[in-house]
């Protein structure tokens, strides 16, 4: 099966198996503009005349209103459908049965069917008999946004540690047309938890930050809100908040105005109660010199706390100088850190699409797969990329390139920030991100574990070390269909030093080049073998251990090497390649 290259060149693995609104295309473009220029973007080219994919130009017709009225004639209807299928998994937090997918986006049944096996060839979801998971290698297109973003790695060290001095919950935010988008959350362990997951979309109005972004809003963006609150009077479409329990209320509305002309006045804003009762938060803005505007917001960060901890007031009182310090420091950290030297992008991405194509025939959709290896080429040091840049990085035609960014720019993906250049939007986030956001080690493996169990007829588990470091404790596990197997549930401790799973916890050698497992042999019970390899983070640490144990009868000590150990080798990998997705920009728990 071919290995689809990643967006980090670090992250090389094999593989295993709210609507958009449109955007305007940019103007100004006549006569004698560059080559690059992408107006009129969605025009009819020749480079879509002949030999270009039936699918790929299709007219729209599935009643879904991601792909209703209004797509330009280029569009990739394929990828406009791909698009709405991940969106409504994301808002179902994560999981649909393939009948639910159908009702939910008008599709054929057919056509889900395809969609979804395309999906699950790029490893973006996971098909289990009836019903489609969200997988964690579909975080690698919310990463290319926040990684050409650069926010997040520039700034949650400090937002992380503003929370540990305040023992408070802090968060960073950007503004997404007329609601705001969390990118960091660094938030405390408490039983009253107050978070919202990494790529949550929240209206404006009910928003601390939602009136610092409102105070740049131009008369369009406005109007926009307006149309957007008559439309939606309870907030349904963000599914992040709780339902308002009214319908539109003029004198809310009237509020969020003055709320803004005060942001505008005090340089920060305060959400007391609006967004769920007992919820407190208080925000400033975080400006940027790099966008050529010193004014311009580049995010918000807040302190968010609840009414038992703080009132409104003790949060402007008494966190708001903390806060604003903290600000003061994140800008100057943006100031002084220098753009960084574009990294390499993908390659060989349309190599892969096509040889999946050839393997999988008919229920492969090449136009889908193409379209959304677009989104990865965008990345740290390539935040900004032209039509032939994106072209040479994904190895595909400008022709198909262009489709796909047609498609991008009218489902509020992309923007064009000039003529020549194109963007990634918050909107990006919107495809899986905040339900994988807090996917925890066990369930990244838990797929894996079925994978192997099934090659190799023996349990596998996964364990993690215990705090004091002498016991290991089992996370997640898949048993077998034998008479006799080993009896480990999840939760069970064992002492490390006499088990595989823990001596390869203890030895931790951070050796990369060394092929490092663990094989003991009867030492914890008799007929007991136990067979374990590493599992490592992104830094190179031992996080966890893949382990399979067996009656000592079934596979001598030779076999265990031989046979089972390249299996959980190639396990590990694939476990790590999807650890290392999920914990670039989140905390991913260990247990």
């Amino acid at each position: 099966m071919p290995a689809k290259p990643t967006n980090d060149a670090h992250e090389a693995a094999p593989r295993a198996g709210g609507t958009g609104a449109a955007a305007s295309p940019s103007s100004g473009a006549g006569a004698g503009a560059p080559t690059e220029a992408v107006t009129p973007l969605s025009a009819p080219s020749a480079e879509a005349g002949a030999g270009a994919p039936t699918e790929a130009v299709t007219p729209l017709s599935a009643p879904s209103t991601e792909a209703g009225a209004g797509a330009p004639t280029e569009a990739v209807t394929p990828l406009i459908r791909g698009i709405a299928v991940l969106r409504e998994l994301t808002e179902a937090d994560g999981t649909l049965s393939l009948s639910a997918l159908e009702r939910a986006t008008g599709l054929a049944r057919s056509t889900i069917d395809r969609i979804t096996a395309t999906l699950a060839r790029m490893d973006y979801v996971r098909v289990d008999g009836r019903d489609v998971h969200l997988a964690p290698r579909l975080m690698e297109l919310g990463n290319a946004y926040l990684a050409a973003l650069r926010l997040p790695a520039l700034l949650s060290a400090r937002a992380d540690a503003l929370a540990d001095e305040l023992d408070e919950s802090v968060s960073l935010a950007v503004a997404d047309r007329d609601g705001i988008r969390f990118i960091h959350q660094a938030t405390r362990r408490r039983a009253m938890s107050l978070s919202f997951r990494i790529g949550d979309l929240l209206p404006a109005e009910r928003t601390a930050p939602g009136p610092l972004f409102a105070t740049q809003w131009t008369d369009t963006d406005w109007q926009r809100w307006r149309d957007r609150r008559a439309s939606d009077p309870r907030d349904l479409s963000f599914t992040a908040v709780p339902p308002r329990k009214y319908g539109a209320d003029h004198r809310s509305d009237e509020a969020f105005v003055s709320r803004t002309e005060e942001a505008a006045a005090n340089g920060w804003a305060l959400d007391d109660q609006l967004i769920e009762p007992g919820l407190v938060a208080v925000s400033v803005p975080v400006r940027s010199a790099h966008t050529g505007d010193s004014r311009k917001i580049a995010c918000v960060a807040s302190v968010v706390s609840h009414t038992s901890r703080h009132t409104a007031h003790d949060l402007r009182t008494t966190l708001l100088p903390r806060l604003r310090s903290a600000v003061t420091e994140m800008e100057r950290e943006l100031r002084r850190t220098p753009p960084p030297e574009p990294g390499p992008p993908p390659s060989d991405l349309a190599l892969w699409t096509s040889a999946s194509k050839q393997q999988l025939g008919r229920d492969f959709i090449e136009s889908l797969a193409r379209g959304l290896t677009v989104l990865t080429v965008f990345g740290e040091g390539r935040p900004e990329l032209t039509l032939t840049e994106v072209a040479q990085a994904t190895g595909l035609a400008r022709a198909t390139a262009r489709r796909a960014l047609i498609t991008y720019e009218h489902l509020g993906l992309v923007t064009t920030p000039n003529p020549r250049t194109f963007t990634l939007t918050p909107r990006v986030l919107s495809l899986g991100f905040p339900p994988l956001s807090r996917t925890s080690l066990p369930e990244i493996a838990q797929p894996h574990l079925s994978d192997l169990t099934s090659r190799i007829h023996e349990s596998t588990a996964l364990a993690v070390l215990s705090e004091s470091g002498e016991e290991i404790q089992y996370t997640a596990r898949v048993a077998t269909g034998r008479v006799m197997s080993v009896n480990i549930t999840v939760g069970t401790r064992r002492p490390a030093h006499a088990t595989a799973p823990g001596r390869v916890l203890l030895a931790d050698t951070h050796d990369q080049d060394r092929l490092g497992y663990a094989l003991v042999d009867e030492e914890l019970e008799e007929g007991l073998r136990s067979l374990a390899v590493p599992i490592r983070d992104r830094s190179g640490r031992v996080v966890a251990a893949l382990n399979t144990a067996m009656h000592a009868s079934r596979h001598t000590l030779r076999e265990c090497v031989t046979d089972l150990l390249p299996e959980l080798t190639s396990t590990a990998v694939r476990i790590e390649s999807d650890l290392r997705t999920a914990g670039r920009f989140t905390h991913v728990s260990l247990t």
